[in-house]
């Protein structure tokens, strides 16, 4: 497995593979032809079916056009084979020649791929082992638990970056609360979490406590609806359930920051081998992949900071994923909006009932979390596009009748 600062990546959203990933392909592209004349970039398969409302045109353009004018084709029905999130950038010379073609997929947590293999694959593979079983096993022999796994293998900035995670996450969790007016598009869908926050704080007990989670999602979720300031946990749209857990559970517990940023580097082990052996990518496998995945690293975060055992977290972390099989990623207009931030909130306070009820258990359970995470895939296969994040079923559609 790669570090997990892929996984952890600091940016803007509203998307991870829509707008991240874009950016940074736009900036290797550029980066190779600096002298370009002009430029065409054409969008295929679910990229260019949303792109727009994810601002994919947007991301690429404010790195291209400053140098040279852009073309931008948009091609929704054509799908590569690789991955429904495909682009090729083409540039020009003065003579209008090509002289550089480049085809590459986003591939979801704003990573990249090119010829059919994660760019990421040519970083270093740190850690030796990539599935649960493997790293609890470790863990027992050695009388360590997830969070020394990372420190481990990791360098010795790891605690570095995290405490910088940590502090855009809250940083997006505050100005959420504080902001209000209208999220950018044409839902015109209201803020919430200044709202819930404010009646949240009217209440006493778990009624508080579920409000202000709900709060703290809306928060971070929002913010990166109208293209703030987040952390891939592990997308763009799926950013605000992690952070809304631990800010929660910081505030009212007391939790330590070095506590706090043990916890992200557990939540990241779960995420880390989700990616590594299926997909965190909406337009893969729908938005399992995305909340579902969020809502695991949660559950396992919260147990360790209950002092669950190694058995316990891995059994909260598989549950957060469990029971968001299946679901489906079809945004309305395309918006990382409608059911996104919404989502957020629900698996947020799914992550905490993981924990208090992996916390009841023994740790022992039938269906592993690599047994879970093989069905999410291959679930993800089955899904049809309408239901990957082309905005083509579901909801996006019911919107529109």
């Amino acid at each position: 497995m790669k570090s997990i600062r892929e996984l952890y990546r600091i940016g803007l959203g509203p998307s991870s593979s829509h707008t991240m990933g874009p950016r940074y392909a736009a900036l290797r592209f550029l980066s190779r032809n600096p002298m370009s004349k002009h430029f065409k970039v054409t969008l295929y398969g679910s990229l260019a079916a949303t792109g727009e409302g994810h601002m994919t045109d947007v991301a690429i353009l404010d790195v291209l056009e400053p140098v040279a004018p852009v073309k931008i084709v948009w091609q929704p029905k054509v799908f590569l084979p690789f991955h429904p999130n495909a682009m090729t950038f083409t540039s020009y010379d003065q003579d209008d020649k090509i002289q550089e073609e480049w085809t590459v997929y986003s591939v979801g947590g704003g990573a990249l791929a090119q010829n059919g293999e994660d760019i990421e694959k040519q970083l270093p593979n740190i850690y030796p082992y990539s599935t649960i079983k493997d790293i609890m096993r470790w863990c027992i022999e050695n009388g360590r638990s997830y969070w020394e796994y990372v420190d481990t293998y990791e360098d010795e900035g790891i605690w570095d970056y995290l405490d910088q995670v940590w502090e855009v996450m809250c940083a997006s969790i505050k100005r959420g609360l504080n902001a209000d007016g209208v999220l950018p598009g044409p839902l015109k869908l209201r803020r919430k979490a200044s709202t819930y926050y404010i009646k949240a704080t009217g209440y006493k007990g778990s009624l508080q406590s579920r409000g202000l989670v709900f709060a703290y999602a809306l928060a971070s979720s929002e913010e990166n609806a109208s293209g703030g300031e987040i952390v891939t946990a592990p997308t763009c749209g799926s950013c605000g359930v992690l952070p809304a857990v631990l800010y929660h559970l910081k505030k009212t517990r007391k939790f330590s920051k070095t506590r706090i940023l043990r916890a992200l580097a557990t939540a990241a082990v779960f995420g880390n081998v989700v990616k590594t052996n299926a997909s965190i990518s909406g337009a893969e496998v729908g938005c399992q992949g995305e909340i579902g995945v969020a809502c695991a690293m949660a559950s396992a975060a919260a147990n360790q900071l209950f002092g669950g055992s190694i058995s316990q977290i891995e059994y909260a972390a598989e549950m957060g994923m469990e029971h968001h099989l299946g679901m489906t990623c079809d945004p309305v207009c395309g918006l990382v909006q409608i059911p996104c931030i919404e989502r957020n909130a629900y698996a947020a306070a799914r992550a905490l009932d993981a924990n208090v009820y992996s916390s009841f258990t023994d740790g022992l359970h039938s269906v592993s979390f690599d047994k879970v995470i093989a069905v999410m895939k291959q679930t993800g296969h089955d899904l049809p596009s309408l239901y990957k994040e082309t905005s083509e079923g579901g909801l996006a559609t019911e919107w529109h009748k």
